[in-house]
């Protein structure tokens, strides 16, 4: 096999995308449980988000200082992105992702028993921190199917995360609604445990760690996603514009039932969720934007997408009106955001990807890391600008941060990517 020349480096022959590792055959019916696991492990990350105001009123707390839990849900899936995710280059996939899942079971019991709002966001932070399942999938994934069959295998996984993203805050808000904010985290529980029960007989083998894994210490791999972010201008590039997009989703998002539960609307957290149901068209966007990405390549859909934030930031600052055109405005507002963020993150993916084929997991972790990070960002920006200011100063950092990607495929003129000969 001839080694690819890309970029003035020589890839090694027989890389992670020529053909698949010896391993369990990733079936339909497996790739709709991964592709399962995946909308829960992304969706304990969304579904706190629509909890912040029953949170507050029952511990006793304000809804700012009570959305302390969202920002540490996500803090801790930015350190869990960094300090685990490395660990599926060394460890068999299998017990792995199961202790994953005890773990993430472990820790929404806690905070769903939780009796103060300190060690409710403690065990909120250990819950982000252990369920990074989906990030671990996909590289696993990618290992166990053919080259012709992995752009539709990871596309299921794909849609199974947006799924569980969207669906989350539906089922937050209205089983918190119906029987209080500790039921959704219980119910989640007893879920994930149960899901970690099914993976654990379904996927009885694993693919095998990459060459030369297991003499790799763990310091080395935690090593390698800074190392990877000084050698690859575009993983930096491809991070910083996920990281501003995401950040400005977070804000939203995080202060959004803060909007809804407030004097402007009266309405319960229920209306959150139901909110979020609006982003289901991303799961039909994704295919298209990844078409577009592989006819003119990652920037210009890039800077599409920042242009489409910064509309949706315009959009939903009309949320302060109220009453029927504020509602119009956040619904128009959230779908155009959901899709910018969903569309770019295929556009940065794309291009990460394509960067080295030996090395897809670790550049996956130093862009998720950062990426989240962002959104961590994000979401404690937004309570500190809605306390100031209101929503008004929420969607002005929106488009703030929507400069970035702006700034960084301003005069970037990127071809296509050729298929290989």
């Amino acid at each position: 096999m001839t080694p690819r020349t890309r970029g003035g480096r020589t890839a090694p022959a027989g890389g992670a995308g020529d053909a698949p590792a010896a391993g369990t055959p990733l079936g339909r019916r497996l790739t709709l449980l991964l592709a399962l696991t995946c909308a829960f492990a992304v969706g304990n990350l969304y579904f706190p988000q629509a909890l912040t105001p029953l949170v507050a009123a029952d511990l006793g707390v304000a809804a700012d200082t009570a959305s302390a839990t969202v920002t540490a849900t996500q803090a801790g899936y930015t350190a869990g992105m960094f300090l685990l995710v490395p660990l599926g280059d060394r460890l068999a996939y299998r017990p792995f992702l199961v202790v994953l899942l005890v773990l993430t079971g472990g820790g929404l019991l806690a905070a769903g028993c939780a009796p103060t709002l300190p060690l409710l966001v403690a065990a909120s932070a250990l819950v982000g921190f252990t369920t990074v399942a989906a990030q671990v999938i996909g590289p696993m994934a990618a290992g166990l199917v053919p080259a012709d069959r992995r752009g539709a295998v990871l596309g299921t996984l794909l849609s199974g995360s947006i799924g569980g993203m969207l669906l989350a805050r539906a089922f937050g808000g209205t089983l918190g609604e119906a029987a209080g904010w500790r039921a959704p985290y219980l119910v989640a529980a007893a879920l994930v445990l149960a899901l970690a029960l099914v993976l654990a007989r379904a996927l009885r083998t694993t693919a095998p760690a990459p060459p030369g894994a297991a003499d790799r210490s763990y310091p080395s791999l935690l090593a390698e996603a800074p190392r990877l972010l000084r050698a690859e201008p575009d993983l930096r590039r491809s991070a910083l514009q996920q990281a501003a997009v995401f950040g400005g989703f977070s804000a939203i998002w995080t202060c959004l039932a803060l909007l809804l539960t407030g004097p402007a609307y009266g309405l319960g957290a229920p209306a959150v969720g139901l909110l979020a149901l609006v982003g289901g068209a991303t799961m039909l966007c994704t295919p298209f934007a990844g078409r577009l990405v592989d006819r003119h390549g990652p920037d210009p859909v890039n800077r599409v997408c920042a242009l489409g934030v910064l509309l949706a930031a315009a959009v939903l600052a009309a949320g302060v009106l109220g009453g029927t055109p504020g509602l119009i405005a956040l619904f128009a507002g959230t779908l155009m955001l959901d899709i910018a963020l969903q569309a770019g993150s295929v556009a940065n993916q794309a291009r990460v990807y394509a960067l080295r084929d030996d090395a897809r997991s670790r550049l996956n972790t130093a862009y998720m890391s950062c990426a989240y990070l962002g959104g961590t960002l994000g979401s404690w920006l937004g309570t500190r600008a809605y306390a100031l200011t209101g929503w008004w100063g929420v969607c002005a950092l929106v488009a703030l941060l929507a400069l970035l990607p702006l700034a960084l495929t301003r005069g970037r003129a990127v071809p296509a990517r050729q298929p290989p000969h």
